[in-house]
């Protein structure tokens, strides 16, 4: 069992940043692929991005690249999305997820369905 808390989120302006932390519980964090989602009102949650257990392997869709970054510390069973040159389109509630797998493809990562544990998210607003 995991349990997954978000925070950072917040409101923002067009072109500013954001740190997203998202911290587990559990012995066997260090095991788990984790990822960020987000579900905008009237949206599909969607992935952001994810990472596998040691960090040598990420996803990210293609809407974030260049502009996200998602890093772990599994010693603090945390994980983190660094939002860069955020756009009012960015905006949405941001789900930290975790899943032992197996992921046979880093893009396998980005299957929402593939994850069973998430937390409650946190909001994400970018003014224009």
């Amino acid at each position: 069992q995991v349990q997954l808390v978000e925070s950072g989120g917040g409101l923002v302006q067009a072109g500013g940043s954001l740190r997203l932390s998202c911290a587990a519980s559990g012995r066997t964090f260090s095991t788990y692929v984790m990822g960020w989602f987000r579900q905008a009102p009237g949206k599909e949650r969607e992935v952001v991005a994810a990472i596998n257990w040691s960090g040598s392997s990420t996803l990210y869709a293609d809407s974030v690249k260049g502009r996200f970054t998602i890093s772990r510390d599994n010693a603090k069973k945390t994980i983190y999305l660094q939002m860069n040159s955020l756009k009012p389109e960015d905006t949405a509630r941001y789900y930290c997820a975790a899943d032992r797998g197996p992921f046979t493809t880093a893009q396998a990562m980005g299957d929402v369905l593939k994850y069973d544990y998430w937390g409650q998210g946190t909001q994400v607003t970018v003014s224009s």
